[in-house]
């Protein structure tokens, strides 16, 4: 079954209140609701635009794919790569531990990044 992640994404991105964040960007209450707690069976593709704008991600990353004990995918399935990889990880907090050298590389490869990009 297709899921929305968006609390992963939001966690990421630190914004500390999902719902306030999706509601002011013009979201339905209603709507921001279900989006959060993944109880929306379908969505409307200006609410996948804004998210994507807001969050600066593409619409692979807000779905996760979750099979169910009956669906059986072969390992090559174009969905296997939308199952989450239960790998929590505290960027945040790794880079507050790095040393000042490491954290000046992780740096300077973010700005090749943004240049290789324009």
């Amino acid at each position: 079954m297709l899921v929305f992640n968006l609390r992963a994404i939001m966690k990421t991105r630190q914004i500390e209140r999902p719902y306030t964040f999706l509601v002011k960007a013009g979201i339905s209450p209603h709507s921001a609701n279900d989006l959060l707690n993944g109880h929306i069976r379908t969505f409307r593709l200006d609410h996948i635009e804004k998210i994507c704008e807001l969050l600066y991600c593409e619409p692979n990353d807000l779905l996760a794919y979750k099979p169910n004990s009956t669906q059986k995918l072969a390992n090559d399935h174009p969905l296997n790569k939308l199952v989450p990889k239960n790998e929590e990880f505290d960027w945040q907090q790794t880079l507050k531990t790095l040393p000042l050298e490491q954290l000046k590389e992780v740096a300077k490869l973010i700005n090749q990044s943004k240049e290789n990009k324009e």
